[in-house]
């Protein structure tokens, strides 16, 4: 959940364009961040922030991983240009361009929406999934607390007040964990999603974001789903009907944690995912 391609709001001035677009015939190549060695993990962000979120979490899988965390489209530094893609195919492409066969991915909310799509589009580049209270169209909203949510934030933004937007996305995502350091990094990110997303709605044509369809019956990949038990009622829903679905998922609720867990408590989430991955590569070679 979160905000993602807002189609409302303030207008872009044009003169922000050149800066937010990208030029030329080549593919899109997502803006990242590549540290570490050995087996590759790839961080998908949510829809609240950009690849910044896991800077304290990818510290801690470096030494003993190989760490790709993308912008997505829309998000930090990758632009969002008009016309059709699919978020799974530019994962896709990024490894492709970093020479990465395949690779163990996690996701958080909107970035676990991202990363089913695209072990669902690109089965072969996936090893394992970790999604951490993950977005997935379905299962239809039927949360008054989200639908209100929604509601307010598209008020704000056709208001043009990007401010009340951001700040309405902090409270609502961000569990009693979370620093005030980290509540501040997230609404920096959240701000600069808005701007970039909402330059994008002046263009023509538009950004076109295909519907990937994800079947979860149909994965075949070690899966963990992580679920805050603070979260909205919804994503706790949506990661229940996840670990039934997918066939070997497992379900873990994190009794502390809200919307972003990786965001609330880093070290505690590294040592998940530490321990996590150690057993899944366990368990590949067997």
């Amino acid at each position: 959940m979160g905000a993602h391609r807002p189609r409302r709001g303030a207008p872009a001035r044009r003169e922000e364009l050149s800066t937010l677009t990208p030029t030329g015939p080549d593919p899109l190549v997502l803006a990242h961040d590549d540290a570490g060695s050995g087996p590759v993990v790839v961080l998908l962000h949510s829809g609240v922030t950009d690849r910044g979120m896991w800077g304290a979490v990818s510290r801690g899988l470096e030494p003993a991983h190989r760490i790709i965390r993308p912008d997505l489209r829309g998000f930090g530094d990758t632009p969002i240009p008009g016309g059709a893609y699919a978020d799974a195919d530019d994962v896709a492409h990024l490894l492709d361009v970093l020479g990465v066969t395949s690779a163990a991915v996690v996701g958080a909310s909107f970035g676990g929406r991202v990363a089913l799509e695209l072990a669902t589009r690109h089965p072969d580049r996936v090893d394992s999934l970790v999604l951490l209270c993950p977005a997935h169209r379905g299962l239809d909203v039927a949360d008054p607390v989200v639908l209100e949510f929604g509601r307010r934030e598209d008020e704000l933004l056709e208001a043009g007040d990007v401010d009340g937007a951001v700040a309405l996305n902090v409270e609502m995502w961000l569990g009693p964990e979370a620093s005030d350091e980290a509540r501040a990094d997230v609404a920096r990110m959240q701000r600069r999603a808005f701007e970039v997303q909402l330059v994008a709605d002046a263009l023509d044509p538009a950004p076109q974001p295909e519907r990937v369809e994800v079947d979860p019956s149909a994965l075949t990949v070690p899966t963990l789903v992580v679920s805050g038990a603070l979260d909205v009622a919804h994503n706790r829903d949506v990661g229940s009907l996840l670990a039934r679905e997918i066939p070997g998922a497992e379900l873990v609720e994190l009794g502390w944690a809200g919307h972003l867990p990786a965001v609330e408590r880093p070290d505690e989430v590294t040592a998940l995912l530490l321990d996590r991955l150690g057993r899944t590569a366990v368990s590949a070679v067997d």
